[in-house]
């Protein structure tokens, strides 16, 4: 009599916890991708503005600041958070190509998490110019990763799945570009589309996103730009020159970060390797000169600067997209968590007020377009993602067309001087094989981020082809 009303509870029960495992897990996560990004945001965001204030106030401060920001941050890292270096995207792409049950708990742990956050703050702090962005793909990442404790059999199928949604919630929620998120995970983080992802991607991006967009608004990451309907009889020779030019500089920027060893002198290189706190508050002292040259407008991610070109109310010198690189390979080589999207999209911004100069006639806003996303696409070598996020960003749909050419034109010339730049550099957390040496001009070849890793870690064979 009792038995088929508890045979019913059992069974809503089970269903219950069905729907659970494959639903609410998930939104758990999603919707702490969306906090955490927004508490992120705002935090860097008041950590820049502070620096800027005492900047503004005491001009010469960052030359102190600065460089005890870079040491500190060298130390911290290097101490407790070895992983959450860079802006993480590296350690995902790695984590997804080797496998999440071999290096997800030492490249996903909730210990880096935290460390990613500290570091980039300290490094703000001190006008590094680091972005946020890239940084939340590791930490959206790191946060579904762990929630595999909530599956009583967690499988390397749903970890991968937990590890892709919350990659690609993570970009999703920094930039309110929830198209670029999908397109990140398809393009950059696993070079495939598989189905059996694509639905839990799709949620998991639109919860974070409507997370962020309840605590910060509706808004597109630049503004939207005002694009003329009669287009310039100009503009098919400008997106080749622009590609052209941003291939290039992108290029030589990529190049420069995974061949430190070939430009940098043996003195500089030795006090990297036997001094790297020493060589963390050097990187934060060239940082702080070339800011301070350039009347403060390199320190940060450069999103200011670039917005502000957009919007017609800020003039920058020609030389800035120049002086913003070397601010930012100043930032990366100490090996302190910090992302390059943002610093790209300012760097690109500065190239499009450049050329300029020779394209007079056209929409400076059309012309900045172009180059953020022609060094974006050079610099990552994901053309796709990056005419997408680009066009988001600025609601330039109008310019669609000439957005894609630019980028894969770029993303072309780029790879003339340098493999993609994140998967290169993930392969510095793989597990290293044993079988044979590399190529001497593999991107494999690349030495160390700590100098203690010269003993344990034999490089792998399997050279890429990027």
């Amino acid at each position: 009599m009792f038995r088929a009303p508890f045979a019913r509870r059992y069974s809503v029960l089970r269903r219950a916890q069905q729907l659970w495992r494959r639903y609410g897990v998930f939104w758990l996560g999603a919707i702490a991708v969306g906090l955490v990004a927004v508490f992120y945001a705002r935090l860097i965001d008041w950590g820049y503005s502070a620096f800027l204030a005492l900047q503004h106030r005491y001009s010469w401060l960052p030359l102190i600041v600065t460089p005890a920001a870079g040491a500190l941050s060298v130390l911290v890292t290097r101490r407790f958070f070895r992983g959450s270096e860079g802006s993480g995207i590296p350690q995902v792409i790695a984590t997804l190509e080797e496998g999440t049950t071999s290096l997800g708990p030492r490249l996903l742990a909730l210990r880096l998490l935290a460390g990613k956050i500290a570091v980039s703050f300290i490094g703000i702090l001190g006008g590094f110019t680091i972005g946020r962005e890239g940084p939340t793909v590791q930490i959206g990442a790191t946060l579904m990763y762990n929630l595999r404790r909530f599956y009583p059999r967690s499988t390397a199928i749903i970890e991968r799945q937990l590890v892709l949604a919350g990659a690609a919630a993570g970009l999703s929620a920094a930039f309110n570009t929830p198209l670029a998120g999908i397109v990140f995970a398809i393009e950059e983080l696993t070079r495939s589309f598989e189905v059996r992802t694509s639905g839990v991607l799709i949620t998991a991006i639109i919860v974070a996103g409507v997370i962020a967009l309840g605590l910060n608004g509706n808004y597109t990451y630049f503004g939207t730009i005002q694009v003329s309907p009669h287009f310039p009889g100009v503009l098919a020779l400008a997106v080749i020159v622009t590609a052209l030019v941003t291939g290039v500089a992108g290029g030589v920027f990529a190049w420069l970060l995974l061949h430190t060893s070939r430009w940098q002198p043996a003195a500089l290189a030795r006090l990297h390797r036997e001094r790297p706190v020493v060589f963390g508050a050097l990187c934060g002292l060239a940082i702080a000169v070339v800011g301070i040259a350039s009347g403060g407008h390199t320190f940060g991610s450069g999103y200011a600067e670039a917005r502000g070109l957009l919007e017609g109310r800020e003039q920058l010198s020609m030389l800035y997209p120049f002086a913003k690189m070397a601010s930012m390979v100043a930032s990366y080589l100490p090996g302190i968590p910090g992302g390059i999207f943002a610093p790209s999209l300012s760097i690109g911004a500065g190239f499009g007020n450049l050329l300029h100069l020779a394209f007079t006639s056209m929409q400076l806003q059309m012309l900045i377009a172009l180059a953020m996303v022609g060094y974006l696409a050079a610099v990552t070598q994901s053309p796709i993602t990056s005419f997408v996020i680009v066009m988001e960003m600025i609601n330039g749909h109008a310019l669609v067309i000439s957005l894609m050419a630019t980028a894969l034109v770029a993303s072309r010339v780029s790879r003339l001087f340098a493999p993609p730049l994140y998967e290169a550099l993930s392969h510095r957390y793989l597990t290293p094989k044993r079988e044979a040496a590399p190529a001497a001009d593999s991107p494999k070849t690349l030495e160390p981020l700590f100098e203690d890793e010269h003993a344990s870690a034999e490089p792998r064979a399997d050279t890429p082809g990027k």
